[in-house]
């Protein structure tokens, strides 16, 4: 275990496909030039950026609101101020996607009696979980003034050991602390 093997990789090569498979070279069209990402990226569905109905701009969009993090506003102002297409191709584009089910909008009225829209964006449309269909939603828990909250309960007392015998405890102290 204390030698070192100089001739182990320090990890997997990615293959290489002009290496591996020289007889695959396609005579037109596109070539691939691959680097392998390890951060800071999304996977994407070949059926939703090759869909043979979705422009290019709606493809574009999806990709983009898929790579978003939760909560990121997606409506039609912010993308236009966002991207260089004015907000009516962006309206197009969105209700292209809500047209093939990669998204859904919805407008929702806060506690605040402010309406917000609440959009879904979806990898795969009709391969929704049936947990997320069928599972009913918590209704929004009402704030409280701290003042007003209920008391906590208290904690159970810690237990005690069983053993009362100092040198009994003290040895398995040692051989515990010898561990480190």
């Amino acid at each position: 275990m204390d030698t070192e093997n100089p001739s182990a990789p320090l990890r997997a090569q990615s293959r290489i496909a002009r290496e591996n498979h020289p007889a695959e070279k396609p005579f037109a069209g596109v070539t691939h030039d691959h680097v392998r990402h390890t951060e800071n990226f999304t996977v994407v569905g070949n059926d939703l950026v090759q869909h043979p109905e979705l422009s290019g701009l709606a493809i574009g969009l999806a990709c983009y609101i898929q790579s978003v993090r939760p909560g990121t506003a997606v409506d039609i102002k912010t993308l236009a101020a966002r991207f260089p297409e004015g907000p009516t191709r962006i309206a197009a584009a969105l209700n292209e996607l809500e047209t093939h089910g990669y998204l859904s909008r919805s407008r929702e009225r806060t506690a605040t009696g402010r309406i917000v829209t609440r959009t879904v964006s979806c990898n795969r449309p009709g391969h929704r979980s049936a947990t997320r269909d069928t599972a009913p939603r918590r209704p929004a828990r009402r704030r409280t003034d701290p003042d007003e909250a209920a008391p906590r309960k208290r904690l159970p007392a810690v237990p005690q050991p069983s053993c009362t015998a100092p040198a009994l405890l003290q040895a398995a102290v040692e051989v515990l602390t010898g561990l480190r």
